[in-house]
């Protein structure tokens, strides 16, 4: 139907630093060698990834046949500071057991506040959603971060759910679809199923960002 619109929203495949659960925010880390990535063939009429390497190689994978249009406002949070960091090196710190406190008000040593990173996310969605309208796409990929599909979920699923309670799995994504009107008003979307992106996934792994 040309009225109904779906835009998924995948997560990069597991890198090498996420394995150790280290914070990864701009720095970044090649994806793990043994992760089955296929290929996902004419399902998407438009890409759009992160301009970090993560995202910019799995979407490479997985739309081979693609070029997708790279959006540095996609990006995840900066940890600043904290880049490369586990939590077992960074739990005494006291910035940082003030920032498990209160993610959403405090930020990372020389990092972004949460408020400028859902700013650029916004900058960014707008983008993709205008482009979307314009051009009577009926159907997009966008390929990201874990923290970055946390807040559009936040903001664009069905039912209403605060930031940690999505699980967002490496290798996984959630497909979401509105009516054409709908995405424009910049309403909740109407339907929301999860999307597997790597063979190997088992949902088993930590989901720190």
């Amino acid at each position: 139907m040309d009225d109904i619109v779906a835009i998924a929203l995948f997560r990069h495949g597991m890198t090498i630093e996420n394995e150790r659960q280290a914070y990864l925010g701009w720095s970044d880390s090649p994806l793990v060698a043994d992760q089955l990535l296929p290929e996902i063939q004419d399902c998407f009429e438009q890409i759009y990834t992160s301009d970090l390497g993560r995202c910019r190689e799995t979407a490479k994978v997985l739309f081979p046949k693609k070029m997708p249009e790279v959006l540095p406002d996609l990006r995840e949070i900066h940890f600043g500071d904290w880049e490369g960091k586990t939590y077992e090196q960074l739990k005494y710190e006291d910035s940082y057991k003030k920032w498990l406190s209160r993610p959403f008000k405090e930020s990372p040593p020389n990092g972004e506040s949460f408020d400028d990173f859902t700013f650029r996310v916004k900058n960014a969605w707008e983008k993709i959603s205008q482009n979307v309208i314009e051009h009577q796409t009926q159907s997009a990929a966008v390929v990201t971060h874990g923290g970055v599909i946390r807040y559009l979920l936040t903001q664009y699923a069905p039912e209403d759910r605060d930031f940690w309670d999505w699980r967002i799995p490496y290798g996984r994504g959630y497909q979401l679809t509105w009516s054409r009107e709908g995405l424009r008003r910049k309403e909740r979307c109407i339907s929301l199923q999860e999307v597997p992106l790597t063979a190997n996934q088992n949902g088993s792994r930590s989901n720190i960002i």
